[in-house]
């Protein structure tokens, strides 16, 4: 183990002293190079390093505060109606390394890792005045088996660990669970190469939508190793059923309903060691029944011939993604804008972006706003929140989940620096009000519901 670790260590100056590659890829539209295969995938790591009274960079009209500190590996976190924020903290994880690179590699992740055991719990925060201070801290629930997937619909509070779908009653302005949690359904666990379980709700409750990643990198514990892996799942809130909704997602790491619609989105982390610019992780609309190329195809229908036997009709049967986030950016959060954050971040989505572990120069580590128009993405990504990278290569911070407060604000979970942070506009964002239905001319002006107002003023949301 330690000449391994010696390898590991000269492996990984080799690789941050390499040249550069070129720069990732963005947008619906990408070439891609040709795959490049070596006995181990480039590794730079950037060491942990505090924030030493320093914050992440935001852009100008905005400013961040670290709402929460000295948490137990903040994931996933979740604004309810009331404005309470419940964060997911823990870790998983049980699959044994394979081979010996598997071992090296290891290693180079838990450099870039904290050193905090996880919380195994979710944690409730509450800012009862609205001044952006959240003077209560308290844990909702405990005991929990690596939370991370977390979503609230008909009255109920819904948590993923990564062996099942639990679910608690919920009370407005409720601050603990008020007994243990209840088994909606086993999740797929065994092995738990990557063990995260996302999770959203449909717009009308009804169902939640589960993603699970696959067993494997390019499926070299076997085939079967990976039966109901990289998949979202389909299950009914109220029963537990559940069905396959979508198929060759790698590792779908988080997932949100497109506002004012049923549409399902997906952040997926793709697959490794064919080069630092492949393969592409992605932002997409995730079609029922779609798959989405994993393990045969990438990108549509480029062929990884690692993936055996090789599989034609998946191949041709292949969705292309909707929008390309950059190699290796380790995408983990995703949430839609709300027009409460102004005009430049009213129409798109966020993406937290973990970072990378194999590409010099690093990718991710930060947070974009990826622009939308007509219901699609458009344009490049926008840097949102940076600076989790410092100028000599250290990480003071790695984004996780990112949760959009509709009051205007964007929530953002740092489990290298256990801290959650709170992104706000410095101005209060005027808001239309919202268009009253067509009354007949003779009705009373009060009944109709005219005010005789422009606009309503959202408090300022600090």
């Amino acid at each position: 183990m330690r000449r391994l670790v010696l390898l590991a260590a000269c492996l990984s100056l080799l690789a941050a002293c390499g040249e550069e590659t070129e720069e990732a890829q963005y947008g619906s539209t990408i070439e891609l190079p040709e795959p490049r295969r070596g006995l181990l995938p480039d590794m730079t790591i950037p060491r942990p390093t505090a924030w030493e009274g320093t914050l992440p960079t935001v852009p100008e009209g905005f400013r961040i505060s670290a709402i929460a500190t000295d948490l137990a590996v903040p994931r996933q976190t979740l604004v309810l109606p009331n404005g309470d924020i419940l964060i997911a903290e823990g870790t998983g994880g049980n699959a044994p390394a394979l081979r010996p690179k598997d071992v090296i590699a290891g290693y180079i992740k838990s450099l870039g890792k904290t050193d905090v055991p996880g919380g195994n719990r979710v944690t409730i925060l509450r800012d009862a005045d609205g001044d952006g201070t959240y003077e209560y801290r308290g844990i909702f629930a405990g005991d929990l088996n690596a939370p991370y997937g977390l979503a609230f619909a008909n009255d109920t509070i819904y948590v993923a660990n990564q062996d099942e779908l639990v679910r608690f009653d919920y009370q407005p302005g409720q601050l603990e669970a008020s007994g243990p949690p209840e088994k909606v359904v086993d999740l797929p666990s065994q092995l738990n190469h990557h063990w995260t379980k996302a999770m959203t709700a449909s717009a009308d409750g009804r169902y939640l939508f589960v993603g699970i990643g696959s067993n494997s990198n390019i499926t070299e514990r076997g085939m079967a190793a990976e039966v109901d892996r990289a998949v979202v799942w389909q299950i009914e809130a109220e029963t537990g059923f559940h069905r396959q909704y979508a198929t060759g997602l790698r590792n779908p790491t988080a997932l949100a309903i497109q506002p004012g619609t049923d549409t399902l989105w997906a952040v997926v982390n793709e697959r490794d060691e064919i080069g630092p610019n492949l393969v592409p992780d992605y932002l997409t609309s995730v079609q029922q029944g779609g798959f989405y190329g994993w393990p045969y195809a990438y990108w549509g229908r480029n062929v990884d011939y690692r993936a055996q036997p090789q599989d034609a009709e998946k191949v041709a049967s292949t969705i292309t993604p909707d929008y390309a986030l950059g190699s290796h950016v380790a995408a983990l959060g995703l949430d839609f804008s709300t027009a409460a954050l102004g005009p430049r971040f009213a129409n798109g989505a966020f993406v937290g972006q973990h970072g990378s572990w194999n590409r010099n120069p690093p990718s991710g580590y930060k947070v974009v706003f990826v622009p939308f128009e007509n219901g699609m993405p458009s344009g490049d990504p926008v840097d949102f929140a940076t600076g989790f990278l410092t100028e000599d290569g250290n990480a003071r911070g790695r984004p996780v989940g990112v949760t959009v407060d509709p009051r205007g604000a964007v929530i953002v979970a740092d489990d290298l620096s256990n801290i959650v942070w709170r992104i706000t506009p410095t101005e209060p964002v005027a808001m239309p009000e919202p268009q009253a239905e067509a009354e007949p001319a003779a009705q009373d002006e009060a009944e109709s519901g005219a005010s005789g107002e422009e606009g309503i003023l959202l408090p300022d949301p600090r």
